[in-house]
């Protein structure tokens, strides 16, 4: 048995997944006017989602929930701060080019693939439901998926086994006939201690 057959549904993570979290930062920094600091975007954009990350993490353990954009903001303003940017305009230019980040160029296709298969799309995120709607937007897929899954629904940031629940919840199948796939190593181990079957999409050559 290949590991495809039986699933029905293929549920995807968003940010880092799906949609490329350094293009903010790589387009501003390609932007006139950004010459004092274009040479340390990529470490602005690490820190960014470094801190996103930590963040909603703190913020589930503490019970302290808040949507994802303002964690968003949050984590850039620590970014900035890191990098001795004191620049409104630069935060608010980087807010507005996350909130359209591009899709990885092979997601497209390999949408389309599964769906010609048969298989059931679906995104599960952190993401708000505005920000999931403005990034499927403006990366031409909002055609493609049945279902945008938010975490706003349940009031928690993953790896709460409320926000997996979400799945079963929508689309009506158990665990064993859903893929997620996921970019983030400790997203996609709590998929599978949930019971999908699960892709973990290595994007940074991590161990």
């Amino acid at each position: 048995m290949t590991k495809l057959e039986g699933v029905r549904a293929c549920v995807f993570d968003a940010y880092g997944t799906l949609f490329d979290v350094g293009a903010a930062a790589r387009t501003a920094a390609a932007e006139p006017g950004s010459a004092r600091w274009a040479g340390r975007w990529p470490q602005i954009a690490a820190d960014w989602r470094r801190k996103q990350l930590e963040y909603s993490w703190l913020r589930a353990v503490a019970g302290d929930h808040c949507d994802f954009w303002q964690v968003t903001q949050e984590a850039l303003d620590w970014a900035l701060e890191a990098a001795g940017l004191d620049d409104p305009a630069l935060r608010d230019r980087l807010l507005a080019l996350y909130w359209e980040l591009s899709a990885f160029p092979e997601v497209p296709a390999m949408l389309d693939a599964l769906a010609a298969q048969g298989r059931r799309l679906a995104i599960l995120s952190n993401g708000s439901p505005g920000m999931l709607s403005g990034a499927v937007g403006s990366a031409g897929l909002d055609t493609r998926f049945e279902a945008l899954l938010s975490v706003e629904s349940v009031g928690v940031f993953k790896p709460a086994r409320a926000v997996y629940d979400l799945v079963g919840a929508t689309l009506h199948l158990p665990p064993d006939q859903v893929l997620f796939v996921s970019s983030n190593g400790w997203d996609a181990a709590a998929g599978a201690a949930y019971g999908f079957v699960t892709v973990w999409v290595n994007r940074e050559g991590a161990p």
